[in-house]
C-alpha cells in the first residue's frame, strides 16, 4: 500500500468529508431503490408502491418486470392516478441507465404531488441481477387505459 498517494482522475478532487458523504447517501435512497430490493418487495405479497415501467406499450409488451404496469412517462396525468391513494409510492423504471425516461416519469408524479422512487438500473438492471422479464401485453397491464 503506497504511503503517498499519486495523483490521477480519482483522487484528483477530495472525496467529501464524512459528514457530507452520510447526508449525500443518506437522501439518494429517499428517490432511489434497486431492482433486488423491488425483486424482494414484489415477493412479498405485499411491495407497499406500485411499480411503473414507463417506457412505450411496444417496449412493455416485449418484455417487463413482472408486476409492473405500462405507463408511458409523456401520458402520466392526474385522471390516470385517479384509483389510486394521493400517499401510495410509485416506483419508475424505463430501459436502463442509458435511458431518462425513468426520471422523466419519477419528475412528473412528484409534479404531481406523488410521492416517487426510481428504480436504478431498469430492464438493463433488472436484467444483469439474472431476473426474468414478463410478456403481458400492454393493453392488460396499462393504468386506466381510457384518455
Amino acid at each position: 500500500m503506497p504511503t503517498s498517494p499519486t495523483s490521477n482522475a480519482v483522487n484528483a478532487v477530495p472525496a467529501a468529508d464524512s459528514a457530507a458523504a452520510l447526508a449525500h447517501f443518506q437522501a439518494s435512497l429517499q428517490f432511489e431503490t434497486d431492482c433486488a430490493d423491488v425483486r424482494a418487495a414484489l415477493a412479498s405479497g405485499t411491495p407497499g408502491f406500485v411499480l411503473l415501467d414507463v417506457r412505450s406499450p411496444a417496449l412493455f409488451e416485449q418484455g417487463h418486470v413482472p408486476g409492473a404496469l405500462n405507463l408511458p412517462h409523456g401520458k402520466i396525468v392526474t385522471s390516470k392516478l385517479a384509483g389510486y391513494p394521493q400517499d401510495t409510492l410509485f416506483v419508475t423504471y424505463c430501459a436502463g441507465p442509458h435511458c431518462n425516461g425513468a426520471a422523466r416519469g419519477a419528475l412528473r408524479l412528484a409534479q404531481l404531488g406523488r410521492p416517487v422512487k426510481l428504480m436504478i438500473g431498469g430492464i438493463t438492471g433488472w436484467l444483469a441481477e439474472g431476473l426474468t422479464l414478463a410478456q403481458t401485453p400492454a393493453s392488460r397491464e396499462a393504468l386506466n387505459t381510457h384518455d
